[in-house]
């Protein structure tokens, strides 16, 4: 893509998940490979390694080589597939099991370049501590963070619990810079919340799929019919959900399908990815117990729904939204979502390492698959009035190195770079506040809100040049 401006979406300060993954964890499986080494190959490497240890300018351990040799092995497949060392597949399980040690923060890049406040998760560290929103960190422990990479940066803010972390902050209306001490703890975050956002309507957000996301949105969703007994509509927010679990993702769609629906199926090489799942329990239970899905009340199989998405919205978040629009159960609001349709197994390794291997792609129940595609929205709405701000700015699959392709359907053109349309935005952006997902002041979350109430839509500006909605958009109403 070039020029296209890296605009990260919203990370969980601790959670590391790459590039929006739908991950199954399991045991190494493996197909019978051919008979016979590339011998050559292998004396090249051989010989590199070799060269590197006698004539580098200085020592290198042995195992810093075949470490590196290894994540460059899997690096070069796709943009997905990756060598987890023993910390990363650590941080892994920890962003899916929704506990990690930090300080319970939300953040992201600020245009200026250093890193900005966009919400400390509520009874955390952070927010103990008097962080707030918009919030803008200059320094870590003293540590210049301007153009430091966002990564970098949530290393340095992570640590061991009961740990201090001193965090400089320029907050607006503060004639000078504080200096706030954080102690590091272990934050447990919740992936689905929701509220009653107008009489008979109802907004439930899931941040991401974790261990605990069927359940809790089973839970949420019982206690929304219980506040308000007369509900006719529901708008599901899926925007900036990165993916996670795909048994989260199911049980998601089934809470809303038929019983037993096929929610997506998957292939690969292994008869193991070979596979169709279902809205049954023993596709999104992970352990034994009773069905979460059970105390859902009935009325949110056939209460009017509109699914929220938008760039951020990948893997497991498509497959949810794929499912809905396919059986026509949900009207699909937003901007086009970021194109992930492969699933990656983490193979255990030895030595508390693992691979992370794209095994599959993934087909939604029509046999669609949106790899380097993404779900096209029935209602393209911007994701402010004015227009798309920096969402607009986000790069997709389709715009990564090395991504798939799509064995079904062609790939949608990339868009061509504007750099006068990405200085409008990032000008208009300097003065906005940091949007708030279920807030008063979300325009698209309003938008959906009319869409349930039968009332016009104001669509996106740009709706007619190369976004093709999806199959409900027939007229905005």
């Amino acid at each position: 893509m070039g020029s296209k401006i890296k605009h990260s979406a919203l990370l969980t300060l601790g959670v590391i998940l790459g590039v929006a993954v739908t991950m199954q964890f399991s045991a190494l499986a493996q197909k019978p490979v051919e008979n016979g080494m590339p011998i050559d190959s292998l004396r090249q490497l051989a010989n590199t390694y070799k060269l590197i240890k006698s004539a580098y300018v200085e020592p290198v351990e042995d195992r810093k080589l075949l470490t590196q040799a290894t994540a460059g092995m899997v690096a070069s497949l796709d943009p997905h597939s990756a060598y987890l060392d023993r910390k990363a597949y650590r941080e892994l399980r920890e962003g899916t099991e929704g506990r990690f040690v930090g300080l319970g923060i939300e953040i992201g890049q600020a245009d200026d370049g250093n890193i900005k406040i966009v919400s400390p998760i509520e009874d955390s560290p952070a927010w103990r501590a008097g962080i707030k929103a918009g919030d803008v960190i200059s320094r870590i422990d003293g540590a210049l963070v301007k153009n430091m990479e966002l990564d970098d940066a949530i290393k340095r803010m992570r640590g061991e619990p009961h740990t201090r972390v001193v965090l400089t902050i320029v907050r607006e209306g503060e004639a000078a810079p504080l200096e706030i001490a954080v102690v590091r703890d272990e934050i447990v975050q919740k992936s689905v919340k929701g509220k009653i956002v107008a009489p008979g309507y109802a907004w439930v957000r899931v941040s991401q799929f974790q261990e605990p996301t069927v359940n809790d949105l089973a839970a949420g969703l019982a206690a929304l019919a219980r506040e308000e007994p007369n509900l006719k509509g529901l708008v599901l927010d899926l925007r900036n959900d990165p993916g996670g679990l795909l048994q989260g993702a199911i049980g998601t769609a089934a809470a809303f399908l038929p019983a037993g629906a096929e929610i997506v199926s998957t292939n690969g090489q292994l008869e193991e990815s070979k596979a169709h799942f279902y809205g049954r329990p023993e596709y999104y239970m992970l352990a034994r117990g009773e069905d979460p899905l059970k105390q859902v009340p009935a009325l949110f199989k056939t209460i009017p729904m509109v699914v929220l998405v938008n760039t951020g919205s990948a893997s497991a978040s498509e497959i949810v939204a794929g499912a809905l629009q396919d059986y026509k159960r949900a009207a699909i609001v937003g901007s086009p979502t970021f194109g992930k349709g492969s699933v990656q197994t983490i193979r255990p390794l030895p030595g508390e390492t693992a691979v992370k291997l794209t095994t599959a792609r993934y087909y939604t129940p029509s046999g669609r698959s949106i790899q380097a595609r993404g779900v096209l929205p029935d209602f393209p709405v911007d994701e402010n009035a004015d227009g798309d701000g920096l969402n607009a700015l986000r790069m997709r699959e389709a715009d990564l190195q090395r991504h798939l392709s799509n064995d079904r359907d062609r790939e949608e053109a990339t868009r061509k770079d504007d750099i006068e349309e990405q200085m409008r935005i990032l000008a208009a952006e300097r003065h906005r506040k940091p949007l708030e997902f279920g807030s008063a002041t979300d325009f698209q979350l309003a938008q959906a809100l009319r869409h349930l109430q039968g009332l016009p839509v104001q669509l996106s500006k740009r709706a007619g040049s190369g976004d093709t909605p999806g199959p409900l958009a027939q007229q905005a109403h």
